[in-house]
């Protein structure tokens, strides 16, 4: 599978999503207008990614400094599918990174890695 790679902008993280190496990497900010037409191509391809390679290691980096609640949901999108692997038996690693003293993006790293119950989930402090 290709790997996908979109610099970041103003409004949308930075993605390189290497399928070949199992490295999933989102940074910066997302704000997009549409976070559905956004984020949505990248769900497909992580779809298309699993189905094809049921058994590789996968690592997903999460690192955002901002997110608006319409992103909230389509991270939620991303991670479940991951979920869904790693209950069937795949390593599945996702890492939350954020920054020293940003509470706000701590807890909602928390607030995700509550939902998971098969994947790990690993919370990353960034020291400045």
């Amino acid at each position: 599978m290709d790997t996908i790679r979109l610099p970041a902008t103003e409004r949308s993280p930075r993605i390189d999503f290497n399928f070949g190496r199992g490295h999933l990497a989102l940074r910066g900010e997302s704000y997009p207008e549409d976070a559905a037409a956004f984020y949505g191509p990248l769900l497909q391809a992580l779809r298309g990614y699993l189905a094809e390679a049921a058994t590789d290691p996968i690592v997903f980096e999460v690192g955002l400094a901002y997110f608006n609640s319409s992103s909230a949901k389509a991270l939620m999108n991303l991670f479940m599918p991951l979920e869904d692997a790693a209950a069937e038996g795949r390593p599945v690693t996702i890492r939350w990174f954020y920054a020293d003293g940003d509470e706000t993006i701590a807890e909602a790293g928390e607030d995700f890695a509550a939902d998971f119950s098969h994947a790990r989930f690993e919370m990353v402090e960034e020291l400045a």
